[in-house]
């Protein structure tokens, strides 16, 4: 049917402005390189089931939210996944477009999945009518634009600066003749004389498109899912501004620029207007999953069931009994991040007398850091939070004022290499000179990876009040009460890699994706600090006199540990002796066992790939998470789980008020969950929310990568993060959360924190409780059941 195009009247500012707001709400921010952190892909969406998020998706992205029918298939096949498996997921969902029996369940898996695919937008259609590739030209064009507005020092010029985006494209697309080039006579002028605000912008537009009231939100979020990562980079500003109070424009005006391209179009191909008309009359349609939807997200679920299933049997499995040492020699304290699992294990292996803790990596201590020789404030702690401490790497002045001086002299040969004129003559002159430097780093001789900053320091010291409720409060939040050992070690991780673009996001994503070694020194140094330890007697921490806490930094991608003597420990130069030797010995078997999912790698060789500047997986970050587990360490001693699960100490009798439990459930949940479902996001929809190719990647403005030379920009990670190049490397789950504590105390929280209660209610994450290391209950919107 041919349905006639129709102007219609702008709508009322705030209906327009609520439509925008939520499609700009709808799409996940995006943290720049320097600190790239784990973003759930699906933030927008959390309040929707994954089926009503998938059919959401599939209207403006075309995005699978499940794993492919056929994996499921096969694992039904395999027996993977039981029909207990597939019975249970049948039962646990409510809607009524459900298969009616498993037996119609495993025939719809076998049956092949329909393709979906995206609503078109008017340069889509404009592209089919024209022959001209539009969606690739304002990809394009609108790439080069905001790479060089957006920049954070990379780029030598900026188009406007000062300006709001919008504003700043207005002025560089009027003298912008690409458009008019490829065949769109009049652009210019049309940007010249379009509304100087993009409210008015987005209202005039929307008027243009004949976009009615309901057809809004999914329209505008469709546009902004086809801008990728600079949609998310904006989408990021507002987050940024939103902690400090304020707010930013920069996505609303994206929206605004990306309507005027649409009006433009529409106006100069008028032929398209019935179709464009039928397009947003289906924008205006309810969003509402279809029945082989549902059928997705139930072998989903069912595949969820089976991993738990299994996990269920490692948590069940019997253990060798160990004789407890009277007083541990040696506790250490690691981030909860997967990767600390295995070097755990292998660092109790070591001996009856070596406990580990599991804890968040910025320890409590809320940090915005300045390196040295450096005025960048980094924020060292969760992106859900803001700075409250502020610090620094102390240093002797003339020290300090002579690296000033060499990375300003740095900076100057940098920005002297790139310069439209002389980068030419930089090459003509200095290129031989770099010929040695090529050929080492190739062969990955490049030499040692960086060292450690000096001490860090508080900007501001705290008085010995503030310093023994920091203490304390830190020590109770890791359970940590008593049973000190004589040594505690303070670990922190990062990821020592070269040339990846994308390094940060192998580091700690609880402390903003830095390092986790400035919190674990200042932790270190409080925690030794006699006015620290004055008060902790009365607050009922016992603390033994001959306790003291060492800091060290764990590398992931070589699996050693540095530590830091930031404060004396004569007394305890044996016991570090026999540290160092513990953890190298656990360092080697981690490696070991590391090796054996790394492609072409072995024990010898996993080191090595830190210094490999051509090497696409240095090591697989947080690929295969499964499982977070807050229990006491007890609960999974001596359990392999492969470096699948987040491991964080908790003990629920020691928990009065269970004012722990409540910061677990908001904080380092909710950090894990970003975690697992950017994996998962970055798997299933590797065009949507993946970064691309490694092989192709070019680092613009220093926020992200684009593929090629400009265009879009990528967010989310890597293929090569999640994949080995045969296979997934990262299993396609949600995470299941155990806790071992009281279900009450668990729906009571809930209760006062609605957005994390949705996660669980809409099964962006299971829910477990364990009794004794075992799971108990499973979490249902309802209430809870036998698991």
């Amino acid at each position: 049917m041919f349905i006639t195009p129709q102007k219609i009247e702008p709508q009322g500012h705030a209906s327009l402005l609520a439509a925008a707001e939520a499609a700009v709400r709808a799409i996940p921010p995006a943290f720049p390189l320097e600190a790239t952190v784990a973003v759930n892909p699906y933030l927008g969406q959390t309040g929707l089931t994954l089926a009503a998020t998938g059919a959401r998706l599939a209207r403006v992205a075309g995005a699978p939210v499940t794993a492919p029918r056929a994996l499921h298939a096969g694992m039904i096949a395999a027996g993977a996944i039981t029909k207990g498996d597939l019975q249970a997921a049948l039962v646990a969902c409510a809607h009524p477009a459900r298969p009616a029996s498993v037996a119609d369940l495993i025939t719809g898996a076998g049956a092949p999945a329909p393709m979906r695919v995206p609503l078109p937008t008017v340069a889509d259609l404009a592209a089919t009518a024209s022959g001209t590739d539009w969606p690739a030209i304002i990809a394009e064009r609108l790439g080069a634009w905001a790479a060089a507005y957006f920049d954070r020092g990379q780029a030598l010029w900026t188009p406007a600066p000062g300006l709001s985006a919008y504003a700043s494209w207005r002025q560089w697309a009027v003298h912008d003749l690409t458009p008019e080039l490829a065949g769109l006579p009049g652009f210019a002028a049309r940007v010249a004389a379009a509304p100087d605000t993009p409210e008015r912008a987005i209202a005039a537009a929307t008027g243009a498109l004949g976009l009615a009231d309901g057809a809004c939100e999914t329209a505008f979020h469709r546009l902004l899912m086809g801008l990728g990562g600079w949609a998310q980079h904006a989408r990021y500003l507002l987050w940024q501004a939103e902690l400090q109070g304020g707010t930013d424009s920069a996505a609303s005006d994206l929206l605004a620029i990306r309507l005027t391209w649409e009006d433009a179009l529409l106006a100069a191909y008028p032929g398209i207007g019935g179709d464009w008309a039928a397009v947003a009359q289906a924008h205006g349609e309810p969003v509402e999953p279809d029945a082989a939807m549902i059928l997705d997200t139930i072998l989903q679920e069912a595949a969820e069931r089976a991993a738990q299933r299994r996990l269920k049997g490692v948590l069940d499995g019997a253990v060798p009994a160990q004789a407890a040492a009277a007083r541990p020699g040696l506790q250490a304290a690691f981030c909860i991040d997967v990767r600390s699992e295995v070097f755990r294990r292998a660092l109790e292996a070591q001996g009856a007398g070596i406990e580990t803790i599991g804890f968040a990596g910025f320890f409590g201590l809320p940090l915005s850091h300045r390196g040295f020789a450096s005025d960048v404030a980094e924020a060292h702690l969760p992106v859900l939070l803001s700075p409250a401490m502020h610090s620094h790497s102390a240093a002797p002045v003339a020290v300090a004022a002579d690296a000033r001086f060499a990375a300003r002299a740095a900076r100057a040969i940098g920005r002297f290499r790139q310069a439209a004129v002389s980068s030419f003559a930089f090459v003509e002159a200095a290129g031989p000179f770099y010929a040695g430097k090529l050929v080492r780093d190739a062969l990955g001789l490049a030499g040692k990876l960086p060292g450690p900053d000096a001490a860090p320091a508080l900007d501001t010291a705290l008085t010995p009040a503030q310093k023994q409720a920091t203490a304390a409060a830190v020590l109770k939040a890791m359970s940590m009460t008593g049973g000190f050992a004589p040594l505690v070690l303070i670990l922190g991780h990062g990821a020592n890699v070269t040339n990846n673009p994308h390094a940060s996001a192998l580091h700690c994503g609880a402390c903003g994706g830095y390092t986790g070694e400035v919190s674990a020194r200042l932790l270190a140094i409080l925690l030794n600090d006699p006015e620290a330890r004055a008060g902790l007697g009365a607050q009922g921490i016992d603390l033994p006199a001959d306790t003291h806490f060492l800091a060290g930094l764990h590398d992931t991608t070589t699996d050693t540990v540095t530590l830091f003597p930031d404060t004396p420990a004569t007394s305890h130069a044996d016991a570090i002796a026999a540290a160092r030797r513990d953890l190298a010995a656990a360092g080697a078997m981690a490696r070991a066992e590391r090796s054996l999912r790394l492609p072409g790698a072995t024990p010898d060789t996993v080191a090595a790939r830190a210094l490999n500047w051509a090497e696409t997986r240095p090591e697989w970050g947080l690929a295969g998470c499964q499982a977070f587990i807050a229990a006491p360490r007890a609960a999974t001693l001596g359990r392999d789980l492969q470096g699948r699960a987040f491991l964080h100490n908790y003990d629920w009798q020691a928990d009065a008020g269970f004012a722990t439990l409540e910061l677990i459930l908001t904080a380092p949940v909710v950090v894990a969950s970003w975690i697992s479902l950017q994996y998962y996001g970055s798997a299933l929809a590797p065009e949507t929310f993946g970064g691309g190719t490694k092989l192709l990647h070019n680092v613009v403005g220093g926020i992200g990568v684009v593929e090629g030379n400009g265009g879009t920009l990528r967010a989310g990670l890597p293929w090569q993060s999640v994949h080995d190049g045969t296979a997934p490397a990262h299993e396609a789950l949600r995470l299941s959360v155990m806790i071992e504590a009281p279900t009450e105390a668990i729906d009571a929280i809930l209760a006062r924190h609605a957005g994390v209660r949705a996660l669980f209610d809409n099964r962006w994450l299971h829910l477990f409780t364990l009794v004794g290391g075992r799971m108990a209950q499973r979490y249902v919107p309802k209430g809870w059941e036998t698991a």
